[in-house]
C-alpha cells in the first residue's frame, strides 16, 4: 500500500516540476527580451565580448562564429567554436554580452581542464542512449513483466539524471566567470551588470528545473519496479 501511494504520489510531483520548467522557460525569455532591446553604454557586441574574455584568458584558438536560431548559443568543445546565435553575435545589447561571456566561459573550463566538464563530456554518449531508449526499455519490460529489461532501461535512464546533475557545476561556475570578467573588466555598468546577472541566472534555473524533472522520472520508475515484485 505505501509502496501504491508514494507511486502516485510522485505522479503528483511531476506537476509542479512541469510548471516550474514552464516557469523558467518564460523567465529566460522575457530576461533576454527585456535586456536584448538595451543597449550597453560601450556598444560591445556580443562578439567582441566573447573575445576580449578569451583574451584575458590567453586563449588564441577558439573561434567565435554566428549561427542561426535564438538562444541556440554554445560552446562546442570538439570544433573549439563559440556559436552565437544572430540575436548575439552582432547585437551590443545587454543579453547579448552576458550570454557570450557565458560560452567564452565554457572555452575557458575547456581549455583549463575543467574537471566536471571533462566528466560530463564522458557521459555524453551514454546519456544520448539513455535519453533514447531507457524509459521505452522499461516499459517494454514491464508491459512483458522481464525484470531485467526494466531494469537496464531504469539504469540506462539514470545516465540522463547524472548528466543533469553534473551540468549544473559546470552551468554555474561558467556563468560566475563570465560575470566576474564583465564585472572586473568594466563589459557593464552599474545596472548593465545586474541585468546580465538576471539573464544567466533565469538561464541557470532551466537546468535546476531540468534536473528535478529527470530525478522525478527515475523515481517514479523505481517505485514502479518495486511495486510489480
Amino acid at each position: 500500500m505505501g509502496t501504491y501511494l508514494a507511486y502516485y504520489m510522485t505522479g503528483f510531483i511531476m506537476i509542479p516540476v512541469f510548471i516550474f520548467a514552464i516557469i523558467c522557460q518564460m523567465k529566460v525569455k522575457s530576461n533576454f527580451n527585456k535586456y536584448s532591446k538595451i543597449r550597453n553604454t560601450k556598444g560591445l557586441t556580443g562578439a567582441e565580448a566573447a573575445y576580449r574574455l578569451l583574451q584575458l584568458n590567453d586563449i588564441t584558438d577558439v573561434r567565435i562564429k554566428c549561427i542561426s536560431g535564438s538562444l541556440t548559443d554554445h560552446y562546442n568543445p570538439k570544433t573549439k567554436e563559440i556559436c552565437l546565435s544572430e540575436a548575439v553575435f552582432n547585437s551590443a545589447s545587454i543579453a547579448a554580452v552576458g550570454i557570450a561571456c557565458h560560452e567564452a566561459g565554457h572555452a575557458c573550463q575547456h581549455a583549463q581542464g575543467y574537471f566536471p566538464l571533462k566528466i560530463r563530456n564522458m557521459v555524453i554518449p551514454l546519456t544520448n542512449i539513455g535519453s533514447m531508449a531507457g524509459i521505452p526499455l522499461a516499459l517494454l519490460g514491464f508491459f512483458f513483466s522481464f525484470e531485467p529489461l526494466v531494469y537496464i532501461g531504469i539504469a540506462l535512464y539514470s545516465a540522463v539524471a547524472l548528466f543533469q546533475l553534473i551540468t549544473l557545476p559546470v552551468e554555474f561556475n561558467a556563468s560566475a566567470r563570465a560575470l566576474r570578467t564583465i564585472e572586473n573588466n568594466g563589459f557593464l555598468i552599474a545596472e548593465e551588470y545586474s541585468g546580465a546577472k538576471k539573464v544567466l541566472t533565469a538561464a541557470a534555473l532551466t537546468y535546476v528545473a531540468a534536473l528535478v524533472s529527470a530525478l522525478a522520472t527515475l523515481l517514479r520508475l523505481l517505485l514502479l519496479a518495486n511495486r510489480r515484485r
